[in-house]
C-alpha cells in the first residue's frame, strides 16, 4: 500500500495507515519524493504550516519524527483541513464548537439587523432562522412551521 496524497487549491495531504515502523520509513520516503518533486517543479511548500498528526485512541508514546526538505515536521494534536478540525483522539467536540460559534453569529448578526426595521418583515426572517438553526442541531428533520 502507497500513502495517498490529496491535492485541493493550495493544501496538500498525505496519509497511509501505519502498522509498524516500516510503514512509517515509507511514509518518510514518501514524503522525501514529494519535496523533490515541488523543487523539480519549482513549488513552494510552507514547512511553518506543516503538521504531522496521527489519528488512534490507542495511548501512544513515541513522538513522529517526519521531515520535509530537511526540516523536522512538528506533530499536532489537531489540525484544520478544508474547514473541518480533525483530532488525533478522533473526537468531533473542536468541530462542533466551532460550527455552533459560527451559526451564533451569523444569526446575532441577522437579529441585529432586524432590530433596525420596525416592520412584520421581521417575523419570517427570524422565525425561518431559529428553525434552520434548530433542525441543523438535530439528526430528525423537524417542522418548519412558524407560529
Amino acid at each position: 500500500m502507497v500513502s495517498t496524497t490529496r491535492l485541493y487549491a493550495d493544501e496538500c495531504v498525505m496519509y497511509r495507515k501505519i502498522i509498524n515502523s516500516a510503514y512509517m520509513e515509507k511514509l518518510q520516503k514518501e514524503l522525501e519524493r514529494l519535496g523533490k518533486w515541488a523543487v523539480e517543479n519549482a513549488m513552494q511548500i510552507n514547512r511553518s504550516k506543516s503538521k504531522a498528526i496521527r489519528f488512534t485512541r490507542a495511548k501512544v508514546n513515541d513522538p513522529l519524527n517526519y521531515s520535509l526538505l530537511g526540516t523536522l515536521i512538528p506533530e499536532a494534536s489537531s489540525c484544520n483541513y478544508l474547514g473541518i478540525i480533525l483530532r488525533s483522539d478522533l473526537r468531533s467536540a473542536d468541530q462542533v464548537n466551532y460550527t455552533v460559534k459560527k451559526a451564533w453569529k451569523a444569526l446575532h448578526f441577522t437579529m441585529g439587523i432586524l432590530k433596525k426595521d420596525t416592520s412584520n418583515t421581521k417575523t419570517y426572517p427570524t422565525c425561518h432562522l431559529y428553525v434552520r438553526f434548530l433542525n441543523m442541531g438535530s439528526l430528525k428533520g423537524g417542522t418548519n412551521k412558524c407560529s
